[in-house]
């Protein structure tokens, strides 16, 4: 794939693009830390059903906690290969799509967070 010397020159750009590497970096090493994978042994908080009442909190394995690394790595892939094919196009249009990728894996990690500081 082609990336436009604009773009490796653009310090906005770049920046954008490492801060969403950044925050996808530090919630998959959360994850991983936080979850101490493997060493719960009633499972993981992995959902919250608010009409269950008392038993909201639906337990579960390992799996989705881990799909969160899955989305959180996909993610960054599709912000930057959209920024990078936008870019010729429309500068704006590429930040913006870098600046929503950053809230959305600042959502994912604030969200893994409070999933694993449950259990």
């Amino acid at each position: 794939m082609h990336i436009p010397k604009q773009y490796l020159h653009d310090k906005l750009a770049l920046l954008l693009a490492s801060t969403n590497v950044f925050l996808a970096f530090l919630c998959m090493v959360l994850i991983v830390l936080r979850g101490s994978l493997g060493q719960t042994a009633g499972g993981y908080i992995v959902q919250y059903r608010a009409n269950l009442g008392l038993s909201a909190f639906q337990k579960g394995s390992v799996v989705p906690i881990l799909s969160f690394i899955l989305f959180v790595a996909v993610m960054l892939a599709i912000n930057l290969l959209l920024s990078i094919k936008t870019y010729p196009l429309r500068r704006a249009l590429s930040l913006a799509i870098l600046g929503l990728g950053a809230l959305v894996l600042l959502l994912a990690v604030i969200v893994s967070n409070a999933l694993l500081a449950l259990y």
